[in-house]
């Protein structure tokens, strides 16, 4: 190795967070150096939300063809996956490809650097043979991976993860599920609405544990409507697997065979990779805790999934914004997390913001909650729609701290109660407000004179 390079700035990982990172300050003038092991772009438009909304939109229409009988005539549908894995290879992912996207992140100014960095003292990145001095900081923007448990005789099987099945070109007759968390959710109900015969294992009692039990209920009528058996509050001993498929052997009660098997049980910061003793940090944290203006430490910022604050690509643009201006010494809000969005794009689609009930109960404030059905709002009659709107609200502030759009559009209906929670609008001042009709978010209206006066 030879004299470090010195830099202004180098970040480590190129996902969307990072990506955006490298480049912004590239355009603002800094010398940058961004460090990718895999594809640029990270997992969101490969493995990730772009391909996998693509699933969705092509199971999405199966689902809604299925329906002509009820509405309008008679329709035959016949699945085919081979035009949504083309469509995957091709249009999302250039075959797994990240020319494209390296070559704009080096158009910015960013030089690019393949490998794995690893801290190697206060300011300083090593990436293999190279060494780097960062002057003005490091950006730490290496995302997660799957989490898979330590579940006797998984490792030694061809699981798969939500990698695989995106990269999937031949449907399996049967899958496996573990999780029920918003990935697995989301992929059980694409493979069966294509035919699939799918069983989703879930450890807690209920489906999207994180979330309010009316969108877990919800959620569960619509995938076994859609064929998909589940078992929750289940768990798993072992995992075998030959010449036949794979079998999930569950504690009291009959276990699960499948042809191929699914882990989608969260995802993991890997910090143990980056060398984090050498800047005093903790190799074996979960994730790393940042400040408001997302910094680490004394020259060290991190943005996206190993901040900690949710593994969304929304997030991680988020903290991208907050970091650079803080690193180019620019005005700017803190980072705020009191609205907090996600959507599981599921059929019906569920989005919340906020706290949910028994978040806003567990940190002792007032609780007032608002409920309605979608099927009391006309448009949601009209559509012959499953959903709801849930409001969450702080009696004592007469503001909302959480809300949850479930239904058709769920995470677009979602923007007004985003708003909403951000903004601390007042209650009196939503049921003052015009809702246009006939809407899905009228259904916000709907669900305001439960919380009082």
């Amino acid at each position: 190795m030879g004299e470090p390079a010195v830099v202004d700035v180098v970040v480590l990982g190129l996902g969307v967070g990072g990506e955006e990172v490298a480049g912004r300050l590239a355009g603002a003038g800094l010398s940058v150096v961004g460090v990718e092991s895999r594809l640029v772009g990270g997992e969101c438009p490969y493995w990730g939300c772009v391909p996998s909304k693509m699933m969705i939109r092509a199971a999405n229409a199966l689902a809604e063809a299925r329906r002509v009988d009820d509405l309008a005539g008679r329709a035959t549908v016949t699945p085919d996956w081979a035009p949504v894995a083309r469509r995957i290879r091709e249009d999302a992912t250039d075959h797994w490809n990240d020319a494209a996207a390296a070559d704009r992140l080096t158009g910015k100014g960013v030089r690019l650097v393949r490998g794995r960095g690893t801290l190697t003292g206060p300011g300083q990145v090593t990436v293999g043979d190279d060494v780097f001095r960062a002057t003005r900081g490091i950006v730490i923007a290496t995302g997660t991976a799957a989490s898979v448990p330590p579940i006797e005789g998984l490792r030694d099987t061809p699981y798969w993860t939500n990698r695989e099945a995106i990269e999937v070109e031949r449907l399996p007759g049967s899958l496996i599920v573990l999780g029920g968390g918003a990935i697995g959710l989301e992929l059980a109900q694409v493979f069966a609405r294509f035919g699939v015969r799918v069983t989703v294992v879930e450890a807690n009692p209920r489906l999207l544990a994180v979330e309010e039990p009316e969108s877990s209920e919800l959620l569960a009528d619509a995938l076994r409507r859609d064929g998909v058996e589940i078992r929750t509050g289940v768990r798993v001993e072992r995992v075998g697997h030959g010449a036949d498929g794979f079998t999930v052997h569950l504690a009291g009660a009959e276990p699960v065979t499948g042809e191929r098997l699914l882990v989608a049980t969260g995802r993991q910061a890997r910090l143990g990779e980056l060398g984090l003793p050498a800047v005093g940090l903790d190799p074996d944290a979960r994730f790393l805790t940042v400040d408001d203006r997302m910094r680490v430490g004394e020259g060290i910022w991190a943005v996206g999934d190993v901040a900690g604050h949710g593994a969304f690509t929304h997030m991680a643009m988020y903290g991208a914004g907050i970091a650079i201006r803080d690193i180019l010494g620019q005005d700017g809000p803190p980072a705020d997390y009191r609205a907090l969005p996600r959507v599981t794009f599921t059929d019906p689609e569920v989005g919340a913001v906020g706290l949910t009930e028994a978040q806003a109960r567990e940190r002792g404030i007032d609780v007032r909650v608002g409920f309605n059905p979608l099927s009391n709002s006309t448009r949601g009659w009209i559509n012959r729609s499953d959903g709801f709107v849930k409001l969450v609200a702080d009696a004592e502030r007469g503001v909302l701290v959480g809300g949850t759009s479930a239904g058709p559009s769920g995470g677009e209906v979602l923007s007004g109660l985003l708003v909403a929670v951000h903004g601390e609008v007042p209650v009196e001042r939503l049921r003052s407000m015009i809702y246009t009709y006939p809407t899905f978010h009228r259904a916000i209206e709907g669900a305001l004179p439960d919380l009082g006066r």
